[in-house]
């Protein structure tokens, strides 16, 4: 007599997942959108996650050139620089 654990082990790996909580809003979507490709919501599930695993995700990027490409459109903005002075020396110990 085979045990639970030998007959998934036989099995053709297929798994499944339950997602509970489901926003009722979500399933209508994607409901709609199978209908729309002619799949079952579970193909269409199954679509989604597959393309969204696919993509390749993006390094990140440097916060100061994110926000300038963000901003460039806008123009740039002069700012007059003030004139640096010396450097003054460091006081000396006992003065």
């Amino acid at each position: 007599m085979l045990d639970i654990n030998a007959i998934n082990a036989i099995s053709d790996g297929v798994s499944s997942i339950t997602i509970r909580g489901l926003d009722p809003r979500v399933k209508a979507q994607l409901r709609l959108r199978a209908a729309k490709h002619n799949r079952s919501m579970e193909e269409e599930a199954r679509t989604i996650l597959r393309t969204a695993l696919a993509e390749e995700s993006s390094p990140p990027q440097n916060l100061a050139n994110v926000i300038r490409k963000r901003f460039a459109p806008f123009g740039g903005v002069k700012l007059e620089l003030p004139r640096r002075e010396p450097i003054r020396e460091s006081p000396k110990p006992g003065r």
